[in-house]
This record gives C-alpha cells, sequence and structure tokens, in this order.
C-alpha cells in the first residue's frame, strides 16, 4: 500500500507542476484560479531560490520509505526531470523559458480583465 502511496504523491507532485505551467492560462478561463496560481508561483520562486524542501516530496519519501523504496536524495524536479526530459546544463535555460511562459499567462490575465473591465463599461 505505501509504494502505491508513493506513486500517487509522485503523479500529484506531476499534477502540481503542470498546473504551475497552465494555471496563469486557465485562469483567462476562470478567473478565481489566478489566486492558488499566484501562490504556486511564490512558492516556486522560494524553493529554486532557497534550500526549503517542498512538502510534496516529503509525503513521497515517506511513503517511500515504508514501502522500503529508496528516497528521494535529491528534490522532485531533479530526480524524474533534471538530466531525464533535458541535459542538466539546460537547468537553467529550461527554468527561464517555462518561468517566461508563466509570466506570459500572467500578463494575458491582466490584458484580458483590463479588456473585459473597458466593454462591460461601453
Amino acid at each position: 500500500m505505501a509504494r502505491v502511496l508513493a506513486e500517487a504523491v509522485m503523479v500529484l507532485h506531476f499534477a502540481v507542476l503542470v498546473f504551475l505551467l497552465t494555471g496563469g492560462f486557465l485562469a483567462w478561463r476562470w478567473r478565481w484560479v489566478i489566486y492558488p496560481h499566484l501562490a504556486m508561483g511564490v512558492w516556486a520562486v522560494l524553493s529554486l531560490s532557497t534550500p526549503i524542501t517542498c512538502p510534496i516530496t516529503v509525503w513521497e519519501n515517506h511513503f517511500r520509505a515504508l514501502a522500503g523504496m529508496p528516497v528521494l536524495e535529491t528534490g522532485f524536479i531533479d530526480h524524474y526531470i533534471d538530466g531525464v526530459w533535458y541535459p542538466e546544463s539546460a537547468s537553467t535555460l529550461v527554468q527561464l523559458v517555462l518561468g517566461a511562459i508563466v509570466v506570459a499567462s500572467w500578463i494575458g490575465f491582466y490584458a484580458g480583465g483590463r479588456a473585459a473591465r473597458r466593454l462591460s463599461r461601453c
């Protein structure tokens, strides 16, 4: 059971990362989504710039240990993504590109809200 929970937490972690990348665009349609997405953006910046351990990684390590599996010695991204989906040498570039996508989604959210307010005044 602990192995299943460890894998479920891993899937949850991937889902959180997908939300981090796409949440700003989802907020274009469902405006309330911007609040949890902004919180995720702040968390992402903190986790990249400080030695904070993600609580989802802590949960996964807990269940991995219970299942007798090795725990993640590095963070989730370092274990599952860096060097797997792209070369580790491209890490900074990938972070900048993904950050730019998120910022672009926020700009689009802001611009869409301004346009909607202008239309409602007409």
